[in-house]
């Protein structure tokens, strides 16, 4: 694994000033860190964290550590989502002149898509959405996707806490008597699987949140990330990011809305219209999150260098090498599923959007190639992937897929290369997006062998064979 998971990375945010303890008697800004409570709305002071018994702010804090929906506070996290987009969708807004920009955009980049696939247009108007509308559309997709790998890590630090304080505290080495005292000397080490589901489900949120409020401000549609975020193929495009990357590309605004329309509707057909693809993509997070450890020596190591003066010292503590391990060979080949159900997705698109584009759109060329070192550049998309589950999706892969996926077409034509999504085993594995010609090959074997198997059961009812005598 390359990254940590969310919610244990270290800040990247300056030193924060310390707040008054005498606000905290409990310790909890000590413990959870100014850089958590600094970026949380109605949760942190001029100088961090702030607040006591009978305070709005403390109150607020007590409401946050009840939490019991599950590994990430998603409370917390569509909070600091919302305060991260609400100011800039207040300021650019999505009148009605965008909402029929997007719907014409989208029906007739779907007239051009009609005759180069099989498969069907979604159903449905496409969406002119805001960045704040863009955020709880898609949250469901994001608690599927998040839930497992936090839901692991919150378990696997829980139990390693509790064994490494299994002896007591007096057998940490290096243990802050500052953290000692706050603990207590009759602290019960099982019940810091309760204490880490509440803060794990803080740090998550709070992770997640801020996360998905980056990626709303920068992602053109639903289906950029390149999952199935919405249920059914429902298309949508966000009008306020498509300005902001229009700007310096010099090219007419209708031709750039039009571009991505046509890679938002190709991506829906696709997720609405391959029944298996939404569970083979999540499934494959899911496998790789059940394979997470955590090392009992780190989280000594972790717990000892705790520094309660420091406010972000836990949170440092905990991305330092908590997760350099390496991965299993089951996480192995997890994501490698993801990573190359994913490019066989996005080359799929590139290919038949670039077969629609490329004649009657200008600037069709220049687009693609944008948008593939916007991915190159590590856009949202792949920085959400690879905070997530550790996930470098990797351009060259992509341009792999797209070039296999415009072989199969001009061998097979249109209903043998999409007949190839009606199973994921009929699809290429990692070591064919290199050798197109050579899964080409195996497959058109593969379909001899079951044709000669057809005709010789087929002779068989013809003609059976004598019965004995």
């Amino acid at each position: 694994m390359t990254r940590p998971p969310f919610g244990f990375g270290p800040s990247d945010r300056p030193d924060e000033p310390e707040g008054n303890g005498d606000s905290d008697p409990f310790g909890l800004s000590a413990l959870f860190g100014g850089a958590l409570f600094g970026g949380l709305p109605g949760l942190a002071g001029p100088g961090g964290f702030t607040g006591g018994p009978g305070s709005d702010v403390f109150a607020n804090l007590t409401q946050l550590m009840s939490w019991t929906g599950g590994p990430v506070n998603w409370d917390l996290a569509v909070q600091i989502a919302r305060a991260a987009v609400e100011a800039a969708d207040a300021k650019t807004g999505t009148g009605q002149e965008q909402v029929q920009a997007v719907a014409d955009a989208c029906r007739l980049a779907d007239l051009w898509l009609d005759p180069l696939t099989t498969l069907p247009a979604s159903s449905g108007q496409a969406l002119a959405l805001s960045r704040t509308e863009w955020i709880e559309m898609t949250l469901p997709a994001w608690k599927k996707l998040v839930e497992p790998v936090a839901s692991r890590v919150v378990t696997a630090m829980g139990n390693a806490m509790g064994g490494v304080l299994g002896g007591g505290l007096a057998g940490i080495e290096g243990l802050p008597p500052e953290v000692a005292d706050l603990l207590g000397a009759d602290f019960d080490p099982h019940a810091l699987n309760g204490v880490m589901a509440q803060v794990g489900g803080l740090v998550f949120g709070a992770q997640v949140g801020q996360a998905l409020g980056a990626l709303a401000g920068e992602v053109l549609g639903l289906s950029e990330v390149g999952l199935p975020l919405t249920r059914g193929g429902r298309s949508g495009l966000l009008p306020a990011n498509i300005a902001a990357f229009t700007e310096g590309l010099e090219i007419p605004a209708d031709e750039v809305r039009l571009y991505l329309a046509l890679r938002e509707q190709a991506h829906q057909r696709l997720f609405a219209h391959v029944p298996w693809l939404t569970a083979h993509l999540f499934d494959a997070v899911d496998a790789y999150a059940r394979g997470i450890e955590v090392d009992p020596e780190v989280i000594e190591r972790a717990v000892g260098s705790v520094d309660p003066s420091d406010p972000e010292s836990l949170q440092n503590a905990l991305g330092q090498g908590l997760f350099d391990i390496e991965p299993t060979a089951a996480q192995t080949a997890a994501l490698a599923r993801l990573e190359t159900a994913l490019a066989l997705v996005e080359g799929w698109v590139d290919a038949v959007v670039d077969e629609a584009a490329s004649g009657p759109l200008p600037s069709a060329a220049a687009l693609r190639e944008t948008l593939r070192r916007r991915r190159a550049a590590g856009g949202p998309a792949e920085q959400m992937f690879a905070t997530l589950v550790g996930l470098q999706l990797r351009p060259r892969r992509l341009r792999e897929a797209a070039e296999l996926w415009t072989q199969v077409r001009n061998t097979r034509g249109l209903e043998g290369r999409d007949a190839l999504w009606s199973h994921p085993d009929l699809l290429p594995g990692p070591d064919e997006l290199d050798d197109p010609a050579g899964f080409l090959r195996r497959t058109a074997s593969a379909e001899g062998d079951a044709a000669t198997d057809w005709d010789a059961a087929l002779r068989d009812l013809e003609n059976p064979p004598a019965a004995d005598s």
